[in-house]
């Protein structure tokens, strides 16, 4: 009982104590990066015919195509 109260307490001590998590970790920079791949994705797919016909008739209408 004894070592489960000791773990207990260094558990909570180590959701409570945040002085040590000044900065954001690699962790968080990669989920960061990941839902912003996956909203430009998602983005693209949803309006890419539409995307392509705009650039399509851009590039046209400067004499590019």
């Amino acid at each position: 009982m004894n070592k489960f109260l000791v773990t207990l307490h260094i558990f909570w001590n180590d959701i409570t104590n945040t002085e040590k998590e000044k900065g954001a970790t690699a962790t968080e920079y990669a989920l960061l990066v990941a839902f912003i791949a996956l909203a430009i994705v998602g983005g693209v797919t949803a309006f890419g015919g539409q995307l392509n016909t705009f650039f399509t008739g851009l590039g046209a209408a400067i004499g590019i195509l």
